[in-house]
């Protein structure tokens, strides 16, 4: 990989539905020469798939979030099902395995649970993801649309309208509104092992002061080498970087450390990453069967 692919996957996790045109104009190519580029990602397997990430209080569900140790993945999962579906699995460097679950009971309750469940692994920590305000208006056209793009999300316009019987009017309005939510990412699924060149990592940051204003300095920072955009809840920020330089980051992390507002700042390198989806169909299902129009959680 060289540094226009990086900018290439940067924006395509960020929205992967952005035009290869628009792309080519910021990183200074055209775009047929991104589209050959995000084909030969494809090819050599680091853009591993297109993908939704939806946040689970948009569909009504709170999320707990693990951090276990072990290295086999498939006990950590079978474990980890007991409580809830998996919303994404990251093992990581060290041993480590970040997940998290949606559930729609209580999950202070779901955490007590699988602390007497899961006796068999070794549990860093477990919290809850608060929702940081997340409020949802999707309507069941809304819905209809998402489980097209679930399969395809860069899914052309006409192509969900053939699929869907929607006029394309309807859905280029639903469109604007599913990217305008920053509760519903157009994004892949890359592989950090084909990543030859780079290393990509995150940064999971316990904020004690006041959230956003502390992701305002980090992004003045840091945002230079962002991989993609922080994820935000009530009071963690986990930022994605990538650097070419093992020893940044550790550097990176203490920098982190050091922000006004940041608690304290963990260091995540990941080996694999995956987004299951079968919680989303699963909600979409139930929300389907609701016999309001409009869809509010909150």
């Amino acid at each position: 990989m060289d540094r226009i692919d990086i900018q290439i996957l940067s924006h395509l996790l960020n929205n992967c539905r952005t035009p290869d045109r628009q792309i080519g104009k910021k990183v200074g190519i055209s775009g047929a020469a991104v589209k050959s580029r995000i084909l030969k990602m494809i090819k050599q397997k680091i853009i591993e798939e297109f993908t939704l990430k939806i946040e689970p209080p948009i569909l009504g569900y709170n999320v707990i979030y693990f951090v276990v140790t072990g290295e086999n993945l498939e006990a950590i999962l079978k474990q980890v099902k007991l409580i809830g579906e998996p919303f994404f699995v990251v093992p990581c460097v060290g041993g480590i395995t970040v997940c998290s679950i949606v559930v729609k009971e209580d999950p202070v309750q779901k955490i007590e649970i699988a602390r007497n469940l899961m006796k068999d692994l070794r549990v860093l920590n477990i919290f809850e993801a608060k929702n940081p305000g997340i409020r949802s208006d999707l309507t069941k056209t809304d819905l209809k649309i998402i489980e097209i793009l679930l399969v395809d999300p860069r899914a052309k316009i006409d192509q969900i309208s053939r699929r869907s019987g929607l006029s394309t009017k309807t859905i280029t309005r639903s469109l604007s509104k599913l990217e305008n939510n920053d509760a519903i990412q157009f994004t892949l699924v890359y592989n950090p092992r084909k990543m030859l060149g780079y290393i990509p990592f995150a940064i999971l940051v316990w904020v004690e002061k006041d959230v956003k204003k502390t992701l305002a300095k980090l992004e003045n920072e840091f945002s230079d080498v962002f991989l993609q955009k922080p994820f935000l809840a009530m009071n963690q920020i986990v930022l994605f970087f990538y650097s070419d330089d093992i020893f940044e980051l550790d550097e990176l992390t203490q920098r982190v450390n050091k922000i006004d507002g940041v608690k304290s700042a963990d260091l995540f390198i990941p080996k694999q990453i995956t987004l299951p989806q079968q919680w989303v169909r699963s909600g979409i299902l139930l929300a389907r069967k609701s016999k309001r129009l409009h869809l509010v959680y909150h």
